[in-house]
């Protein structure tokens, strides 16, 4: 008996041990693992903020960012097009391998585009990519796994913000209701910041790490901003459209500011990772409101696939302005998988940025371009428009089977041409060859 009552004690003590090493891999609090936050601008130029060199528009939140972390100025997404760009920052894969490579699914349709019939329409041809896409793991569901609780707040093309593994979120993704991007998530930041400031305060109450994706429907476009900051602009701008879309980025960087604000009055700023990136390109057309102009949006140019990459965290990342080092927005999947001390899953491309000699050894970064529709799950390059290989000093643009016929191989010495206005490729046959064969590498992985 005297035996027995000694050992019991024992092995209740090793079991409890055993059960909470278990729960601590499966679940971690508040300051055990940092809190991650993705900040995604919407339609914006990577020239069009206050640490980039514009002239008018104001954005000391985001410039405040832009000094306190690791900030690349030349930075790129994987796509100039919403839908495929946000997926493969959430992926960690180009659009050719989680599959939404345009907006829409190509469907004729007899009636007002974006009307509810049209959004039932699109919506029964679009679960066919959506169950493609699933397939792929998103980063809130590995961090489920570790015990993060997940926020979608704003752009989300994915139907319900669950079905992109988020514990929480706007995003109904009911067609019914309306809403092709979002539907009332994207009312976050034009509405008010207090959907993302409950669920932080929900996550503290948890003691949970948390992740958040704010991807406001700003500076998109409608380009409605606050009259105040309309007016601000309109003596500086050419035209009252440009004046709109200035303001809408300054409106955009308030929204940034409250956001940064609230995690630094909840004591979070010391273990919180931020990034900032945009998903495409944007130039504002002068004389039509609302409108971009040819070679920005949907363009495989710099004005369509350039942003400042952003990676902000206390004490882990070294603030540095890197005007050298190539940085894509691929690297935001396996950097946070880095960052919560898990490797990168089998299919994830890019490097974690905080790899000083990865970063250091990386000579190309590449992108590439499809068509707003798409034709099929299974006929993705019928829709590629062209593939982009960006190292230094060049910059080639291959043009896809969407327009074999209409464009030529385009090569530009980005570095002394960054708005890529002298085609060189017929003066360096050797360069174009190199580097053809290098995307052919590439693309055959």
């Amino acid at each position: 008996m005297k035996k027995t009552s000694r050992i019991r004690p024992l092995k209740w003590v090793l079991m409890m041990c055993i059960l909470v090493s278990f729960t601590k891999m499966a679940s971690y609090a508040q300051g055990e693992k940092p809190n991650i936050i993705y900040i995604l601008s919407d339609d914006q130029s990577w020239n069009d903020y206050g640490f980039t060199g514009h002239p008018h528009i104001e954005t000391p939140n985001i410039d405040k960012l832009a000094e306190e972390g690791h900030t690349f100025t030349r930075g790129y997404v994987t796509a100039p097009l919403c839908s495929p760009s946000l997926a493969s920052i959430i992926t960690g894969l180009y659009p050719y391998q989680h599959g939404i490579t345009g907006n829409d699914p190509e469907f004729a349709f007899e009636g007002k585009r974006y009307s509810n019939d049209w959004q039932m329409a699109r919506s029964r041809l679009y679960k066919d990519y959506l169950d493609e896409f699933q397939k792929h793991p998103t980063i809130p569901m590995v961090l489920k796994k570790l015990g993060y609780l997940s926020f979608q707040a704003g752009k989300w093309w994915g139907g319900n913000y669950k079905e992109g593994g988020f514990t929480h979120g706007m995003t109904h993704g009911d067609p019914s209701r309306g809403g092709r991007h979002g539907d009332v998530g994207l009312k976050i930041g034009r509405e008010g910041m207090d959907p993302i400031f409950d669920f932080m305060d929900h996550s503290i109450e948890e003691d949970k790490p948390f992740f958040v994706w704010y991807a406001p429907f700003l500076p998109h476009s409608p380009h409605n901003p606050p009259d105040s900051l309309l007016q601000k602009y309109l003596p500086l701008a050419p035209t009252k459209s440009v004046a709109a879309y200035w303001a809408m980025c300054e409106w955009f960087d308030i929204t940034v500011g409250q956001l940064l604000d609230r995690v630094e009055e909840k004591g979070l700023s010391e273990n919180t990772l931020v990034v900032f990136v945009t998903d495409n390109g944007w130039i504002q057309d002068p004389n039509v409101p609302n409108k971009y102009v040819e070679g920005s949006k949907q363009a495989p140019q710099d004005m369509g696939i350039r942003t400042p990459i952003i990676y902000k965290w206390p004490g882990k990342i070294k603030p540095k302005m890197d005007h050298s080092n190539l940085t894509s927005s691929i690297d935001m999947a396996v950097t946070t998988m880095a960052a919560v001390g898990l490797d990168p899953l089998p299919d994830m491309q890019g490097i974690n940025i905080m790899d000083k000699k990865a970063l250091k050894k990386r000579k190309v970064i590449y992108s590439q371009d499809f068509a707003h529709d798409m034709k099929g799950v299974n006929a993705k390059e019928e829709t590629l428009e062209s593939r982009i290989l960006i190292t230094s000093p060049w910059k080639i643009i291959v043009p896809g089977v969407a327009n074999k016929d209409t464009q030529e191989v385009l090569l530009y010495d980005i570095l002394k041409d960054p708005l890529e206005e002298n085609n060189l490729a017929d003066k360096h046959p050797e360069v174009v060859k190199k580097l053809t064969a290098s995307l052919d590498n590439w693309w055959g992985k």
